[in-house]
């Protein structure tokens, strides 16, 4: 999306870009370091500018033309490095907006990689030109490349990670120019400066090539330009990260790298620092080095556990804070709750007394009107008739309070009177249930022996019984046809009384149905309040049945489950009252003859 009030020169440059042919471009884009040159840096214009350069893609035309091959660009080197120029002043400082990924993870890295290409260029060519002048110029140029990368890195700090992990990177530290390795080392010199931790994040092998290189450039280099640059770069690294310092120290690739420093020539402009680099690469410093690093390993496994600590702390500050706002609260709600009651108290104290002056003041009223209306005569009697009125209401009141007053105090002993009757009452009925279980259980005494003259008073009763009635003589014939018609009448009986029982049985079947039709009935609600479920109760004659049944396997359960002192009193038969809750059952469960499911 193009933006709005764009740079009119912005236009007519990018248009011309777009007309021109391809060899043009590149002279036609250093237009832009006029327009960026013109506008004041830090200014919200320059913002805007370099907002419409990107957006008009004049940044990836930059681009394009640095990863040409400079013999085809019109101007050579000289074009190159001011593109170089407008392109990190460009990048720096710039607000991509929308396409801010692309910009940070595609375009800056190309960008730094763009230039670390054309450095190398440079010093290909640097190497291989004969001329001086040639080689002042090109020398020159890398300057200006080198610049334009530190100018960008400084504005883009997380670049210099991938500048450090390149191989063009590293090829150009290992030059044996002393002029262009001086670039270099001051150029990284400068980007450690800017953030030493990136060193620490690359890899292991390359950060062991850049240690070898600036040590060999320090030890084997004969110009003291390099030997210095090196030296104030080892010691940088050293004294900004203790891993390095401890890999020059003990790292065998390292070994004797102090006493090759102290045979440096002294005198020199860097032996200061060359001094600093030997003494921290002393054992003292070494020791040094090392109780420092205990230190912040010790630091560091305080602040874990002052953390651990803090953290659980602010996890139970919750928990303390809501029992103190609890606390709080609750107090606060006593306090106005008294202060209420109190109000309460003095409301309810002003109303009586105010009720009681218009009381009094009624009265008065009243005895003024009946004294304007009783004879004078009458008025001694008429007073009397008030005082004994007057006498008896107090007598009354005070009487009730008396009452009451007893009735409290006597009110914890009436308790204990019907809990003693209660449990006399219960005990009563066990010792009876015990005494009969007691007689039914004793074992049979047997008889008593009989007497001589009880067995003659008892022979006499027997002789006179048989005198009064005697026995009739009877034959076998007719003994035998009583016999067998006390047989048929018994048989007939014994059929009948089986015919009669189960017509009993019927009858107490159908005596008990019509008693739980009726009980139901009797129970049932109104037609007007009556739900659903209720008329399918009464579809079928299982159904009453069923719920008499549940009633009362509630009745059953709910007299077994009980406590024990609320059965005290009660006797064997004495029916339990159920909820109707508990009786308003899903009878769905059950098999209910007579009915067909819907």
């Amino acid at each position: 999306m193009k933006p709005t009030g764009t740079d009119p020169r912005i236009l007519s440059l990018a248009a011309e870009v777009a007309k021109s042919p391809e060899q043009n471009v590149p002279v036609i884009l250093l237009k832009l370091k006029e327009i960026i040159n013109n506008t004041p840096l830090g200014s919200s214009e320059l913002k805007k500018i370099k907002q419409d350069i990107y957006c008009y893609d004049l940044i990836q035309y930059c681009l394009l033309v640095l990863s040409q091959d400079c013999s085809r660009i019109q101007g050579g080197w000289t074009t190159v490095s001011q593109l170089t120029q407008i392109l990190s002043h460009c990048c720096v400082g710039l607000e991509p907006g929308e396409d801010a990924e692309e910009f940070y993870n595609e375009l800056l890295p190309s960008a730094a990689e763009n230039f670390l290409v054309l450095g190398r260029r440079l010093q290909t060519c640097f190497i291989n030109a004969a001329k001086g002048e040639e080689k002042d110029a090109l020398l020159h140029f890398f300057e200006v490349v080198t610049d334009s990368l530190f100018w960008l890195l400084g504005g883009h700090v997380q670049l210099i990670q991938n500048v450090l992990q390149s191989d063009h990177f590293l090829h150009l530290l290992q030059t044996d120019n002393v002029q262009i390795g001086s670039m270099v080392l001051t150029m990284l010199q400068n980007i450690l400066q800017i953030n030493s931790g990136d060193l620490l994040r690359i890899e292991g092998k390359i950060l062991h090539s850049i240690l070898d290189e600036v040590v060999f450039k320090l030890l084997s280099t004969p110009s003291p330009v390099i030997r210095g640059t090196a030296t104030k770069l080892l010691l940088l690294m050293a004294e900004s990260h203790q891993e390095i310092l401890i890999l020059l120290r003990l790292s065998a690739c390292y070994k004797g790298l102090r006493s090759l420093l102290n045979k440096q020539e002294p005198g020199t402009e860097f032996s200061q620092e060359l001094r600093q680099l030997i003494g921290l690469l002393s054992p003292k410093a070494y020791q040094e080095v090392k109780d420092q690093k205990r230190h912040k390993a010790a630091c560091l496994i305080q602040a874990y556990w002052k953390g651990f600590q803090t953290r659980k702390r602010l996890k139970k500050l919750p928990s303390a804070v809501i029992t103190l706002q609890r606390s709080f609260r609750s107090k606060r709600t006593k306090m106005l709750m008294k202060l209420s009651r109190q109000k309460e108290e003095e409301d309810h104290r002003l109303q009586l007394q105010i009720q009681r002056q218009r009381a009094m003041r009624l009265s008065r009223e009243i005895r003024l009107s009946m004294l304007e209306i009783v004879h004078p005569g009458q008025v001694e009697k008429h007073n009397r008739e008030i005082e004994e009125k007057s006498a008896l209401i107090i007598q009354k009141h005070w009487k009730g309070y008396r009452e009451r007053k007893n009735f409290r105090q006597q009110r914890p002993s009436l308790t204990e009177y019907k809990a003693a009757v209660i449990l006399q009452r219960a005990t009563l009925k066990f010792l009876a249930k015990c005494r009969k279980k007691k007689k039914l259980f004793a074992p049979w005494p047997g008889l008593r022996e009989l007497t001589d003259a009880r067995r003659i008073e008892l022979k006499q009763q027997v002789d006179d019984y048989i005198r009064r009635h005697p026995g009739s003589q009877i034959s076998d014939v007719t003994s035998r046809e009583l016999h067998s018609q006390a047989q048929e009448r018994l048989q007939h009986y014994f059929m009948g009384r089986a015919l009669e029982e189960r017509a009993q049985q019927h009858r107490e079947a159908l005596m008990a149905q019509i008693n739980t039709n009726i009980e139901q009935l009797m129970k049932a609600p109104s037609l007007k309040e009556a739900e659903g479920k209720d008329p399918e109760l009464f579809l079928s004659r299982s159904r009453p049945v069923a719920a008499k049944a549940k009633q009362a396997h509630l009745t059953t359960l709910k007299h077994i489950q009980a406590p024990w002192w609320t059965k005290l009193g009660e006797e064997a038969g004495d029916d339990i009252d159920v909820p109707k809750d508990e009786l308003s059952v899903e009878l769905g469960t059950l098999f209910i003859g007579g009915t067909k499911p819907p």
